[in-house]
């Protein structure tokens, strides 16, 4: 049995340095990641970032990004079952990969593929 699990979840922000501050006294830490491209904080195993300018690519909400051990084959298997690929998978550095979809609903999944 394959298990699946979210690790990491991406919310678009218009203003980088003021969702810096609040996650940050959210989670009660400094981020692990601060660039002016993107803000990563890992919190018990679970990484929350933060993208600017997320809105431009048609984020209105957090994305919650599902692990995955194959990425083309997960979209495969998701396009089968009713899903439309949103992001063709692409690497985001790291070797890892990501994609979304939207479900028959319109609500935005992600997959992750780390290396």
């Amino acid at each position: 049995m394959t298990t699946h699990a979210i690790k990491t979840v991406l919310h678009p922000v218009s203003d980088l340095a003021t969702a810096k501050a609040m996650y940050s006294a959210l989670l009660d830490m400094a981020p692990q990641t601060d660039e002016s491209y993107y803000v990563g904080f890992n919190f018990e195993g679970q990484h929350v970032g933060l993208l600017p300018a997320g809105g431009q690519h048609g984020g209105t909400g957090p994305v919650a990004y599902w692990q995955v051990s194959d990425i083309e084959a997960k979209l495969a298997e998701l396009t089968g079952a009713g899903a439309t690929v949103k992001e063709p998978a692409h690497e985001i550095g790291n070797g890892q990969l990501v994609a979304t979809v939207t479900d028959p609903d319109g609500a935005v999944l992600g997959l992750l593929q780390a290396q």
